[in-house]
């Protein structure tokens, strides 16, 4: 069932963020950022089995934000692209700092949540922390490199368009290398439970993973471009 799970939802979560590009444009994709990023902070803290691979869930929700940055991209700019890993980082600490302070308030005698809560997202700050330190460094990586491979296609080739699977994918790959390594030793390292066999399985998991999603994502990436073209082509029916 986990495995099934997992294949459900990426094609649920690029879906949406399909989606979320054909009904609003930019604005869709910066709302998706918003919501990826803050429900990966969450979902990162459940540890499952799957592929024969222990792994922590939230990695196709991370994928998404690299989907999205990509999108924008090809067919806004890296200054947009920028912008939405700008969002990103401010919608982590603002749900890192929403979240610290529900540990300060006295919950009431007939209340059931707290303790849960308190299970949940006392570990949050550290997370959360992590993932906006490594989510800045490995999404400007991305934007970076996404356009370095453009360049390089644009100047060899003189082609604008082409070469958009190189562009997508020799960047994706390398900057979630550098977002699985970097993240998962600053949120997990020395915590209890999490032996170096077991963080060094969640990384070969996790950038695993991440390399079928970002082979998956470039369908998703054609497909957004197309329609741009089309809303370009006919700005009354967008």
């Amino acid at each position: 069932m986990n495995e099934l799970i997992l294949a459900g939802s990426v094609v649920f979560i690029f879906g949406a963020v399909l989606a979320a590009y054909r009904l609003f444009g930019d604005t869709g994709l910066y709302g998706m950022t918003v919501v990826v990023t803050i429900l990966a902070n969450i979902e990162v803290l459940i540890l499952v089995t799957a592929f024969g691979m222990e792994q922590t869930l939230g990695n196709v929700l991370f994928a998404a934000t690299f989907l999205i940055t990509d999108i924008l991209s090809e067919n806004t700019g890296k200054k947009a692209a920028d912008r939405a890993v700008f969002v990103g980082i401010f919608a982590s600490a603002f749900f890192a700092l929403l979240t610290a302070s529900w540990m300060l308030y006295a919950p009431a005698p007939s209340d059931w949540a707290m303790p849960s809560i308190r299970a949940i997202f006392s570990t949050t700050p550290r997370l959360v922390l992590a993932s906006m330190s490594v989510y800045a460094v490995s999404q400007l990586l991305d934007v970076w490199l996404y356009h370095k491979w453009w360049d390089f296609t644009d100047k060899k080739f003189g082609d604008h368009r082409r070469f958009l699977w190189l562009r997508n994918n020799g960047s994706t790959l390398v900057s979630q290398l550098v977002n699985t390594v970097l993240f998962n030793l600053a949120a997990f390292a020395g915590v209890e439970g999490y032996t170096p066999g077991l963080l060094a399985s969640i990384i070969l998991a996790g950038y695993a993973i991440y390399v079928v999603t970002s082979l998956l994502d470039t369908p998703v990436v054609y497909l957004a471009r197309m329609i741009h073209d089309h809303q370009k082509a006919t700005p009354d029916q967008a």
